[in-house]
């Protein structure tokens, strides 16, 4: 019974979400919206989502979560949804926040996507940042916290996102940068690969070593922040040397 309350509060909370969007869009385009047939809904993915969620994982490059550092997917969550163990796939404060950007500027310009909104993006829809694919990707990110847990969102996340340098999924990440496996990352090897999804262009230490360091200490510091490290340990973690798989 409870969680039947809890799942229609969510549906209740997403339908206005919806609608707050879609009458943002009819506003600004002047009376017309439309849904792209990339983006519009796709009720199978609502209803099959654990087989195509297994059909968009590759098995063979798939690290589970006890073989990741802690401090690897602490660093990720400090960084990237500092609020994921406590939402139900989407951040009402974040949507809040930048649907007023995007209202102002009549047209999607902010997003607020969290860990498991990324995640069924990866997967499934494409980058265009439209209020179709914006709405299939909320319903998606909700049906994905009523089907897994956040380990295992947190697990599916790390194997599909992009580490830049042609390096997709922790896996390869952790090899092609480090010459690692996942469990041998130290603090500050963790904490650079978290820094590099949120730009992977920009944030690559082979492509500016200078740039992927400070990105590096932004993510130390959201760890001390989030009660994760200690200070004095972020401080220490900054300092240590990293070397590169590919000098």
């Amino acid at each position: 019974m409870m969680f039947l309350i809890r799942l229609l509060k969510r549906l209740i909370i997403l339908a206005i979400l919806f609608a707050v969007m879609f009458c943002g869009a009819y506003y600004f385009s002047g009376g017309t919206i439309f849904f792209e047939p990339a983006t519009a809904l796709r009720i199978n993915r609502i209803i099959f989502l654990e087989r195509e969620v297994n059909n968009s994982l590759d098995r063979d490059n798939y690290v589970s979560i006890d073989e990741m550092p802690e401090s690897l997917t602490q660093a990720v969550v400090a960084v990237e949804d500092n609020r994921f163990y406590t939402h139900h796939g989407f951040d009402p404060e974040g949507i809040g926040r930048a649907a007023l950007v995007n209202l102002q500027y009549g047209e999607v310009k902010e997003g607020a996507s969290t860990i498991t909104q990324q995640l069924v993006k990866n997967m499934f829809l494409s980058q265009d940042q439209t209020y179709g694919r914006k709405a299939e990707e909320l319903l998606l990110a909700l049906d994905m916290e009523l089907h897994y847990s956040k380990e295992q969102i947190l697990e599916m996340y790390l194997n599909t996102i992009y580490f830049g340098s042609g390096f997709y999924g922790l896996k390869d990440a952790c090899k092609g940068y480090f010459d690692k496996t996942p469990d041998q990352l130290a603090l500050p090897e963790a904490a650079m690969l978290a820094g590099i999804p949120n730009a992977p262009s920009v944030y690559s230490p082979y492509e500016n070593f200078k740039l992927a360091k400070q990105r590096q200490f932004i993510v130390l510091d959201a760890m001390v922040r989030a009660g994760y490290l200690r200070e004095n340990i972020a401080e220490d973690a900054k300092i240590k040397p990293l070397y590169l798989a590919h000098q």
